[in-house]
Protein backbone atom coordinates (compact mmCIF):
# COMPACT_ATOMS: atom_id res chain seq x y z
CA UNK A 1 0.00 0.00 0.00
CA UNK A 2 3.09 2.54 0.90
CA UNK A 3 4.36 1.60 -2.51
CA UNK A 4 1.07 2.18 -4.65
CA UNK A 5 0.92 5.37 -2.68
CA UNK A 6 4.65 6.51 -3.34
CA UNK A 7 4.52 5.53 -6.98
CA UNK A 8 1.38 6.99 -7.63
CA UNK A 9 0.58 10.25 -5.76
CA UNK A 10 1.65 13.61 -6.78
CA UNK A 11 4.02 15.47 -4.80
CA UNK A 12 4.81 11.92 -1.87
CA UNK A 13 6.68 9.74 -4.39
CA UNK A 14 10.05 8.39 -3.58
CA UNK A 15 11.90 11.81 -4.41
CA UNK A 16 10.30 13.91 -1.69
CA UNK A 17 10.85 11.04 0.52
CA UNK A 18 14.53 11.33 -0.65
CA UNK A 19 14.48 15.32 -0.33
CA UNK A 20 12.90 14.77 3.02
CA UNK A 21 15.61 12.31 4.36
CA UNK A 22 18.59 14.27 3.11
CA UNK A 23 17.09 17.76 4.90
CA UNK A 24 17.29 14.94 8.75
CA UNK A 25 20.30 13.49 7.80
CA UNK A 26 22.93 17.36 6.94
CA UNK A 27 20.35 19.11 9.47
CA UNK A 28 21.31 16.28 12.08
CA UNK A 29 25.15 16.64 11.25
CA UNK A 30 24.75 20.22 11.86
CA UNK A 31 23.19 19.58 15.31
CA UNK A 32 25.11 16.78 16.03
CA UNK A 33 28.06 19.44 15.94
CA UNK A 34 26.37 22.25 18.37
CA UNK A 35 25.45 19.01 20.51
CA UNK A 36 29.19 17.58 20.57
CA UNK A 37 30.31 21.40 21.51
CA UNK A 38 27.72 21.26 24.22
CA UNK A 39 26.01 24.69 22.29
CA UNK A 40 22.65 25.67 22.70
CA UNK A 41 19.69 24.22 19.87
CA UNK A 42 21.67 21.15 19.74
CA UNK A 43 20.58 17.64 17.30
CA UNK A 44 17.39 17.60 18.58
CA UNK A 45 16.20 21.08 17.66
CA UNK A 46 18.60 21.55 14.30
CA UNK A 47 16.88 18.29 13.27
CA UNK A 48 13.36 19.52 13.46
CA UNK A 49 14.09 23.03 12.25
CA UNK A 50 15.91 21.38 9.20
CA UNK A 51 13.01 18.44 8.13
CA UNK A 52 10.08 20.58 9.14
CA UNK A 53 11.82 23.29 6.36
CA UNK A 54 12.02 20.88 4.30
CA UNK A 55 8.32 19.44 4.91
CA UNK A 56 6.88 22.76 4.71
CA UNK A 57 8.10 23.78 1.39
CA UNK A 58 7.51 20.72 -0.32
CA UNK A 59 3.77 21.18 0.89
CA UNK A 60 4.26 24.41 -0.67
CA UNK A 61 5.24 22.71 -4.03
CA UNK A 62 2.82 20.09 -4.17
CA UNK A 63 -0.10 20.46 -1.72
CA UNK A 64 -2.30 22.46 -3.16
CA UNK A 65 -2.50 20.66 -6.60
CA UNK A 66 -5.64 19.52 -5.74
CA UNK A 67 -7.54 22.84 -6.14
CA UNK A 68 -5.63 24.09 -9.07
CA UNK A 69 -8.18 24.96 -11.93
CA UNK A 70 -9.23 27.20 -14.62
CA UNK A 71 -9.80 29.75 -12.02
CA UNK A 72 -7.18 28.88 -9.39
CA UNK A 73 -3.67 30.17 -9.63
CA UNK A 74 -1.12 29.70 -6.38
CA UNK A 75 2.48 30.73 -6.05
CA UNK A 76 4.19 27.76 -4.42
CA UNK A 77 6.84 30.34 -3.03
CA UNK A 78 3.89 31.72 -0.27
CA UNK A 79 4.26 29.10 2.20
CA UNK A 80 7.83 28.71 1.99
CA UNK A 81 8.27 32.00 2.26
CA UNK A 82 6.91 32.06 5.51
CA UNK A 83 9.99 29.76 7.04
CA UNK A 84 12.22 32.25 6.92
CA UNK A 85 10.28 34.66 9.06
CA UNK A 86 8.98 31.86 11.13
CA UNK A 87 12.75 31.25 11.58
CA UNK A 88 13.35 34.63 12.44
CA UNK A 89 10.85 34.36 15.24
CA UNK A 90 12.71 31.11 16.59
CA UNK A 91 16.43 32.98 16.42
CA UNK A 92 15.26 36.03 18.74
CA UNK A 93 14.35 33.61 21.28
CA UNK A 94 17.80 32.05 21.42
CA UNK A 95 19.71 35.49 21.62
CA UNK A 96 20.60 36.94 25.41
CA UNK A 97 21.17 40.31 26.67
CA UNK A 98 23.27 40.17 30.00
CA UNK A 99 25.48 42.75 31.34
CA UNK A 100 25.49 44.49 27.81
CA UNK A 101 26.92 41.72 26.37
CA UNK A 102 25.12 40.05 23.26
CA UNK A 103 25.00 35.87 23.19
CA UNK A 104 23.36 33.71 20.95
CA UNK A 105 23.92 34.91 17.90
CA UNK A 106 25.68 32.52 16.26
CA UNK A 107 23.06 29.78 17.86
CA UNK A 108 20.54 31.47 16.10
CA UNK A 109 22.52 31.94 12.93
CA UNK A 110 22.91 28.14 12.48
CA UNK A 111 19.35 27.50 12.92
CA UNK A 112 18.74 29.72 10.32
CA UNK A 113 21.06 28.08 8.40
CA UNK A 114 19.94 24.54 9.06
CA UNK A 115 16.10 25.58 8.28
CA UNK A 116 17.92 26.66 4.72
CA UNK A 117 19.68 23.69 4.12
CA UNK A 118 16.41 21.97 4.42
CA UNK A 119 14.85 24.03 2.20
CA UNK A 120 17.31 23.42 -0.25
CA UNK A 121 16.74 19.57 0.07
CA UNK A 122 13.36 20.45 -0.23
CA UNK A 123 13.69 22.22 -3.10
CA UNK A 124 15.46 19.65 -4.76
CA UNK A 125 19.08 21.21 -4.81
CA UNK A 126 21.14 18.43 -2.80
CA UNK A 127 24.19 19.92 -4.10
CA UNK A 128 23.93 23.02 -2.41
CA UNK A 129 22.15 21.45 0.62
CA UNK A 130 25.52 19.33 0.65
CA UNK A 131 27.66 22.18 -0.08
CA UNK A 132 25.93 24.32 2.65
CA UNK A 133 26.82 21.77 5.37
CA UNK A 134 30.04 21.43 4.63
CA UNK A 135 30.72 25.24 4.90
CA UNK A 136 29.41 24.90 8.15
CA UNK A 137 32.03 22.90 9.25
CA UNK A 138 34.72 25.39 7.81
CA UNK A 139 32.79 28.15 9.03
CA UNK A 140 32.49 26.92 12.55
CA UNK A 141 36.36 24.54 12.89
CA UNK A 142 38.29 27.03 10.56
CA UNK A 143 37.11 30.34 11.46
CA UNK A 144 36.52 29.86 15.48
CA UNK A 145 40.75 29.56 16.09
CA UNK A 146 41.27 32.18 13.13
CA UNK A 147 39.03 34.57 14.63
CA UNK A 148 41.02 34.26 18.16
CA UNK A 149 44.63 33.91 16.54
CA UNK A 150 43.35 37.77 15.20
CA UNK A 151 42.11 38.51 18.23
CA UNK A 152 44.93 37.96 19.97
CA UNK A 153 47.48 39.69 18.03
CA UNK A 154 44.83 42.84 17.26
CA UNK A 155 43.65 45.47 18.99
CA UNK A 156 41.06 43.08 20.46
CA UNK A 157 38.35 43.39 23.79
CA UNK A 158 37.91 40.44 26.02
CA UNK A 159 35.99 40.08 29.28
CA UNK A 160 37.52 38.43 32.37
CA UNK A 161 35.88 37.51 35.91
CA UNK A 162 38.19 38.20 38.49
CA UNK A 163 37.34 36.28 41.82
CA UNK A 164 40.33 37.40 44.71
CA UNK A 165 40.29 37.61 48.34
CA UNK A 166 38.45 40.44 49.80
CA UNK A 167 40.57 43.51 51.91
CA UNK A 168 44.09 42.93 50.42
CA UNK A 169 44.37 45.85 47.56
CA UNK A 170 44.59 42.97 45.13
CA UNK A 171 42.20 45.18 42.63
CA UNK A 172 45.07 47.85 42.50
CA UNK A 173 47.37 45.31 41.71
CA UNK A 174 45.03 43.99 39.24
CA UNK A 175 44.87 47.30 37.47
CA UNK A 176 48.18 47.99 37.87
CA UNK A 177 49.61 44.82 36.21
CA UNK A 178 46.86 45.92 32.84
CA UNK A 179 48.05 49.54 33.27
CA UNK A 180 51.72 47.67 32.81
CA UNK A 181 50.85 45.79 29.67
CA UNK A 182 48.75 48.49 28.18
CA UNK A 183 45.22 46.95 28.54
CA UNK A 184 42.79 50.00 28.58
CA UNK A 185 39.81 49.18 31.18
CA UNK A 186 36.87 49.58 29.19
CA UNK A 187 34.33 48.68 32.44
CA UNK A 188 34.38 46.92 35.66
CA UNK A 189 31.72 46.01 37.67
CA UNK A 190 32.07 44.34 41.46
CA UNK A 191 30.37 41.61 43.18
CA UNK A 192 30.93 40.99 46.40
CA UNK A 193 30.12 38.01 48.49
CA UNK A 194 31.20 34.74 51.05
CA UNK A 195 31.58 31.89 50.03
CA UNK A 196 33.66 28.49 50.49
CA UNK A 197 36.80 28.31 48.58
CA UNK A 198 38.59 25.30 48.96
CA UNK A 199 41.17 23.96 51.76
CA UNK A 200 44.27 25.91 50.05
CA UNK A 201 45.74 28.40 51.63
CA UNK A 202 42.85 28.78 54.07
CA UNK A 203 40.80 30.20 51.35
CA UNK A 204 37.69 28.46 52.76
CA UNK A 205 34.80 31.04 54.09
CA UNK A 206 37.01 34.11 53.14
CA UNK A 207 35.12 36.83 52.16
CA UNK A 208 36.17 36.91 48.31
CA UNK A 209 35.23 39.76 45.44
CA UNK A 210 34.52 38.87 42.15
CA UNK A 211 34.91 41.47 39.33
CA UNK A 212 34.07 41.61 35.75
CA UNK A 213 36.25 43.56 33.98
CA UNK A 214 36.73 44.35 30.35
CA UNK A 215 40.03 44.95 28.97
CA UNK A 216 41.14 45.76 25.16
CA UNK A 217 44.55 45.88 23.98
CA UNK A 218 47.15 43.93 22.40
CA UNK A 219 48.04 40.42 23.73
CA UNK A 220 45.08 39.90 25.81
CA UNK A 221 45.58 36.31 25.36
CA UNK A 222 48.17 36.96 28.30
CA UNK A 223 45.98 38.58 30.61
CA UNK A 224 44.82 35.35 32.48
CA UNK A 225 48.54 33.80 33.43
CA UNK A 226 49.53 37.28 33.78
CA UNK A 227 46.53 38.25 36.42
CA UNK A 228 46.73 34.96 37.73
CA UNK A 229 50.23 35.41 39.14
CA UNK A 230 49.31 37.61 41.39
CA UNK A 231 49.07 37.08 44.89
CA UNK A 232 45.95 36.70 46.46
CA UNK A 233 43.96 36.10 43.24
CA UNK A 234 42.32 32.94 43.36
CA UNK A 235 39.92 32.49 39.85
CA UNK A 236 40.33 34.39 36.92
CA UNK A 237 37.41 32.92 33.89
CA UNK A 238 37.47 34.61 30.85
CA UNK A 239 34.22 35.12 29.26
CA UNK A 240 33.72 33.25 26.13
CA UNK A 241 32.67 35.04 22.68
CA UNK A 242 29.39 34.97 20.91
CA UNK A 243 29.78 31.55 19.03
CA UNK A 244 27.54 29.96 21.60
Amino acid sequence: MMHAMLGTTHGQGWLQVEELLLAFVLSAVVGLERQIRGKAAGMRTQTIVGTASALILLVSKYGFSDVLGDHVVLDPSRVAAQIVSGIGFLGAGLIITRRSTVRGLTTAASVWETAAIGMAAGAGLPLLAVLVTVLHFVVVLGFTPLSRWLDDRGHGERRFLITYADGRGILREVLAACTSRRWVVGSLSVERGRKPIGEEEDWEDTAVVAVWITLSGRGLDEAVPVLGEIEGVIRIDREESDDD
